[in-house]
């Protein structure tokens, strides 16, 4: 390992904050961008289920 403790692999010489920090910020893309394809998954299945619906009624 590089690293000769954890707290040096936390810090990663100078670059740890940087680091971190782009860890972070794909982590919550991500996490937006499932949230985002789920609620647009649920409008896109609950409009057609009532078009399905309507279209049964006539």
């Amino acid at each position: 390992m590089a690293f000769n403790s954890f707290s040096e692999f936390l810090m990663m010489g100078t670059h740890g904050v940087y680091v971190w920090s782009v860890y972070g910020f794909s982590a919550l893309a991500l996490a937006w961008l499932v949230w985002s394809t789920l609620v647009t998954r649920r409008k896109t299945r609950d409009r057609l289920r009532k078009r399905f619906l309507r279209n049964q009624t006539r």
